[in-house]
């Protein structure tokens, strides 16, 4: 079975090489299956999605992670394939890193999106090929922050705030959202910090007070902030 994307050494021989798992007992007898550059041993080893993995001197698996952060502009959509629209993954194939190192078209297919805008949102997407990374940025109970700032159609007063900061129930998903942040910035400019990310939530609670939202541009997601990356070009992190 697999556990968060790790699996059993056998399974993975089984599902990667012509060996069945009765065979691998044999093969790490004889030495042939190397993991991460050491002979295996244990045929329950489990092993991940970054696992370097050879058998008989040939690489079953060698992946590297991958972690962006890249600035979207709005007009692009959050997702990895649209018939209609340009992509983020269209963004990532047309320009280069701010390091100029430069993603091959397999690193690109690897790729999925931490944390969707919406087509006319601005801001702060994370990328990667770590699915337990993005897991742990996204799961409810890792209370992540996301920060935004918003530009409203009319003025703001000091009654969003505690409304923000008490939660709102949507009857909808009989649901209520989590406490929220709202510093007031300006007559019409906020900024807003989330501990969640439900669907259209900020356009949504601003609906509340039918203050239309103007402008939604994401500039932190945990430990991660756009720190002057232009518009339309991404660069590699460290998690």
């Amino acid at each position: 079975m697999a556990v968060g994307g790790y699996h059993r050494l056998d399974r993975f021989i089984a599902a990667n090489s012509k060996w069945s798992r009765r065979d691998v007992r044999l093969l790490l007898g004889q030495r042939r299956l190397w993991v991460n550059g050491a002979p295996a041993t244990d045929i329950n080893q489990l092993v991940g999605p970054f696992d370097r993995i050879e058998l008989d001197g040939q690489l079953l698996q060698d992946l590297q992670p991958i972690y962006l952060a890249l600035h979207k502009p709005a007009g692009i959509v959050s997702a990895t394939s649209d018939a209609e629209h340009r992509t983020v993954l269209d963004l990532l194939r047309e320009s280069l890193a701010v390091d100029q190192q430069p993603l091959s078209a397999v690193e690109l297919q690897q790729l999925h999106i931490v944390g969707r805008l919406d087509k006319q949102s601005t801001g702060l997407l994370l990328l990667t090929n770590d699915s337990r990374w993005s897991a742990s940025l996204m799961a409810p109970e890792s209370k992540v922050s996301k920060v935004y700032l918003v530009t409203l159609e009319n003025p703001v007063s000091q009654d969003y705030v505690a409304a923000f900061a008490a939660g709102m129930y949507f009857p909808f998903e009989d649901i209520t959202t989590q406490p929220a942040r709202l510093e007031i910035l300006s007559e019409h400019q906020v900024r807003v910090t989330l501990t969640e990310g439900r669907y259209h939530q900020i356009k949504r609670m601003f609906g509340r007070f039918r203050n239309p939202v103007l402008r939604l541009h994401r500039i932190a997601i945990g430990d991660w902030q756009l720190d002057g990356l232009p518009e339309g070009q991404w660069r590699r992190i460290q998690p």
